[in-house]
């Protein structure tokens, strides 16, 4: 299933969890390695999105795992999202958030949470998710900030 982000721009397809390193790397992961703890896990739920001759351009990823902020009965986090600097603004990250909402959706997940990097706050308000906390560190990035989006049910 792909979506597109604008015409002709990019398109959002699930990949494994490789596919998702260099960006991860270049823009998230400098200096550390650039795998987390159940990115192969059958569960677990990668996009990227893709230029139209393949360049990867942004990423995300989607597992279960509660919240620590709502209860909920089918929470996952949204972790790893990386886009490329040149397409920012471009609708790449919003494509993938909302590509990635709605196989949430249809997984049965009712609630998607994510630490967010200060920088990114607004990014994230913008596509609907809510900040849950004050700012706190998560060494070795630094600040973030708890934000969530509840989900329709299904």
């Amino acid at each position: 299933m792909s979506t597109e982000a604008q015409p002709g721009t990019v398109t959002i397809e699930q990949v494994d969890a490789a596919a998702t390193y260099p960006l991860r790397a270049r823009v998230l992961r400098q200096g550390r390695p650039v795998e987390i703890t159940g990115d192969d896990a059958p569960y677990t739920l990668h996009l990227a999105a893709r230029t139209s001759d393949g360049e990867v351009v942004g990423v995300v990823r989607f597992h279960p795992r509660d919240c620590p902020w709502r209860e909920a009965e089918a929470a996952w986090q949204l972790r790893g999202m990386a886009t490329d600097p040149r397409v920012r603004g471009l609708g790449a990250g919003r494509a993938l958030v909302a590509e990635g909402l709605s196989r949430v959706v249809a997984l049965g997940g009712d609630l998607v949470w994510c630490d967010a990097r200060a920088a990114a706050v607004g990014f994230y308000e913008r596509i609907g998710f809510a900040t849950v906390t004050e700012a706190y560190d998560l060494p070795p990035v630094g600040p973030h900030r708890g934000m969530l989006i509840e989900l329709p049910i299904r």
